[in-house]
This record gives C-alpha cells, sequence and structure tokens, in this order.
C-alpha cells in the first residue's frame, strides 16, 4: 500500500515520518503523476491560502477533486481541513470540497494562541490523545453525513465523511501514530489493499 503526502508546503515530512514508522510506504507529492499508484493522500498543516493556490498552481486541483468525488481516501491536518471543507472563510481561492462542513480560519486566535490538549477519541481507544493545535481552524458547521471523531467542550476538533478524515490539529508533531493508523485503516478498507501490497492501482 503507498499513501501520498502533498509536499507543496507544510508539515509533510513529519507524516511520512510517521506512515513509515508503521510500516507504511509514504511518498511526497507534488505533481499530477505522482497521483498514480497512491492508496490515499495527506494534505498537510501549513498555509492553507499557499496550498490551495499551489494546487492551482501545480495542475493537482482538478485530479484531486475527481478522484475524491470517487471516493479516494484523504485526509487533511489543519490547514488541510480547510483546504478540504466545503465552506471556508476568508479563502482567496476555491477549497476541494470534501469535507461536507464549515471552517472558520484561524477561529482560536493567533500563532501565540496555540496550545497543546488531551482530547477524547473513541475511535482511537480509551486513552486521550495529546492533541497539538497550531492555529487551528474552527469547525462552524457539519453536514448531516459527516461524523464528529473528537471534541474539546462544544467545538468539534476532528471529523470523518466516508473516506475523508479532517483534524484541527496535527498528529504528525506527536509520536502517537494513532491517527495514522485510523487512516491507513480507512485506505485499507477503501482500496482491499493490505499494507504489505506491493502492487497498487491508480484511483
Amino acid at each position: 500500500m503507498r499513501v501520498g503526502v502533498l509536499a507543496l508546503q507544510g508539515s509533510f515530512a513529519e507524516h511520512c515520518q510517521s506512515f513509515r514508522r508503521l510500516d507504511v510506504s509514504a511518498s511526497e507529492v507534488r505533481l499530477p503523476d505522482e497521483l498514480a499508484g497512491l492508496h490515499g493522500l495527506v494534505i498537510p498543516g501549513g498555509e492553507s491560502t499557499t496550498i490551495s493556490h499551489l494546487l492551482q498552481e501545480f495542475r493537482l486541483f482538478s485530479a484531486l477533486t475527481r478522484m475524491i468525488a470517487k471516493g479516494f481516501p484523504v485526509w487533511g491536518t489543519c490547514a488541510g481541513m480547510i483546504v478540504l471543507a466545503r465552506r471556508s472563510t476568508d479563502m482567496p481561492y476555491p477549497t476541494l470540497g470534501g469535507l461536507d462542513i464549515g471552517i472558520e480560519r484561524n477561529g482560536w486566535g493567533r500563532q501565540v494562541d496555540s496550545y497543546e490538549a488531551d482530547i477524547d477519541v473513541p475511535s482511537l481507544g480509551t486513552a486521550p490523545f495529546r492533541a497539538i493545535f497550531i492555529r487551528p481552524p474552527v469547525v462552524a458547521d457539519v453536514g448531516s453525513e459527516v461524523t464528529s471523531l473528537a471534541r474539546i467542550g462544544d467545538a468539534i476538533v476532528a471529523v470523518r465523511q466516508g473516506n475523508v478524515l479532517g483534524t484541527t490539529f496535527h498528529p504528525e508533531l506527536t509520536t502517537d501514530l494513532r491517527f495514522h493508523r485510523y487512516f491507513v485503516d480507512i485506505v485499507v478498507a477503501a482500496s482491499g489493499a493490505t499494507k504489505r501490497d506491493s502492487v497498487a492501482t491508480t484511483p
């Protein structure tokens, strides 16, 4: 099984390292032809307007939109979640629209307002997940097909819609691999692949 990590900007190297620690092949994606053969893709944290702009510049936007519509598994972390949202405030570029959510960029405040918190994520087990929030977005509303995976108080911080996963925080900056393993399980279920498959198919 091969997972790609969008490597136009942001914390892509950390995601690749996390997948490799799970013995999952992870490759950096910058060009459309590098999408071929992947079973899933991560859009990392970084700067959402920059990522959205570069998706257009590198001719990835249309291909990814089609793939997501066909059920291709994608996970967006922080800025990546903004790029996946169907409704996002103050975005000068179009988003991929894979998550039926409304989102507010930098909804928690400025860089100095970043923080860490233990959150309960029932899908990952009983132990809390130590989440790192860096200028995280705020989920303003969710569609009927969106499942909330985790909250802080009333605030939703992780969601899933079919094969699309979104987290407002940065699991790639921790040593806890449970969210990466959770995404691998989504990819395996969607593709029929196993972790040790040597043959990949183009979505």
